[in-house]
């Protein structure tokens, strides 16, 4: 029999099963949140389904000791791989004291943890680019053999951050990789009405980068897209944009009613490319995977889920006297 295509990549079975796992956590604490937040329990949700393979298939491709990921606001796959657990996102869910984002602050979504090397992002979009790049930088002065990674949505790429982000990383060969996650809409907005190029890769060309159009539904072949980018900039090449194309299953977030800009059977057809199921059927169809094995972690998965729920709906909310913390210097 002829190696797998995650054996290829030099991926181990082990590996390529906790891919999948990671991403199937992604998908259950998220589908968890909308329970939630439909129950009057959590405020707010926004969603990383349909889009975890190529965030944990990145993931994978870094190096989680070492790296700095500057994810934006779906990137749950990502946070999940570089060490945030089910129980900190529930925190942040229901807006608790032990919040590692933010101390119950913070809509959820707005990831920070410096523990895992997680760069706290903020609620105007693309703001993470321009930073992802200063902190390339500083590595560079440091001497440190860090790449920051940054994630942005094909909406991102249209702002000003993005283009002095990718230009200055350009200039100077910082060991920057942009990844825009295009999953069409740019909340309400259809990729046509946002873009006239036909890829968002198209760009990289005027930076005087390597561009890449990926499939987003295929973790491996984001991990092998991410990986050579970070060897690239490992070898004090510079920075490259990688684009993933795939699709927002839900609504732009818990406050979005996304059949006023799209059609039920557009959504529909796209579950039939559901990552998490195309990736699933890789595994047990080549023997890596069995379908108890699948369902033992399901259940093992659940179990988490449902301990973090309830650990965090119990959890103390911050003192009143703690609102100025982290706003001035102490």
């Amino acid at each position: 029999m002829s190696n797998m295509r995650h054996q290829e990549l030099g991926l181990s079975d082990e590996q390529a099963i906790d891919i999948y796992r990671t991403m199937l956590l992604a998908r259950k604490i998220d589908e968890r949140m909308w329970l939630l937040n439909r129950s009057g329990k959590i405020p707010f949700v926004i969603s990383c389904q349909g889009q975890e393979a190529q965030q944990v298939g990145a993931a994978f491709a870094l190096n989680r000791e070492e790296d700095y990921v500057l994810p934006y606001y779906r990137d749950m796959g990502v946070v999940l791989a570089f060490g945030m657990t089910a129980k900190d996102l529930m925190m942040s869910g229901f807006a608790k004291k032990d919040d590692p984002n933010s101390g119950g602050r913070q809509m959820p979504g707005h990831f920070g943890q410096r523990s895992n090397r997680i760069v706290t992002g903020s609620s105007p979009v693309t703001t993470q680019v321009p930073h992802a790049v200063g902190i390339a930088l500083a590595g560079r002065l440091e001497q440190k053999n860090f790449v920051s990674f940054v994630t942005f949505g094909e909406g991102s790429s249209n702002q000003g951050d993005f283009h002095e982000g990718a230009n200055f990383a350009a200039v100077h060969k910082l060991p920057v990789i942009f990844m825009c996650e295009n999953n069409k809409y740019a909340i309400s907005v259809p990729y046509d009405k946002q873009v006239a190029c036909e890829r968002i890769s198209d760009r990289a060309i005027g930076y005087g980068m390597p561009g890449v159009t990926v499939d987003g539904n295929d973790p491996l072949e984001v991990y092998a897209a991410v990986k050579e980018a970070r060897d690239r900039a490992a070898r004090g090449e510079g920075p490259t944009l990688i684009e993933t194309i795939s699709y927002r299953l839900t609504a732009h977030s818990s406050d979005d009613d996304d059949s006023s800009y799209r059609e039920k059977e557009e959504v529909l057809e796209a579950r039939k490319k559901d990552p998490l199921i195309q990736y699933e059927t890789y595994l047990i169809e080549g023997n890596v995977m069995t379908s108890e094995m699948k369902e033992e972690m399901t259940k093992e998965i659940m179990q988490i889920v449902n301990e973090a729920t309830d650990e965090a709906e119990n959890a103390a909310y911050a003192d009143a006297e703690s609102a100025l913390r982290y706003v001035y210097a102490e």
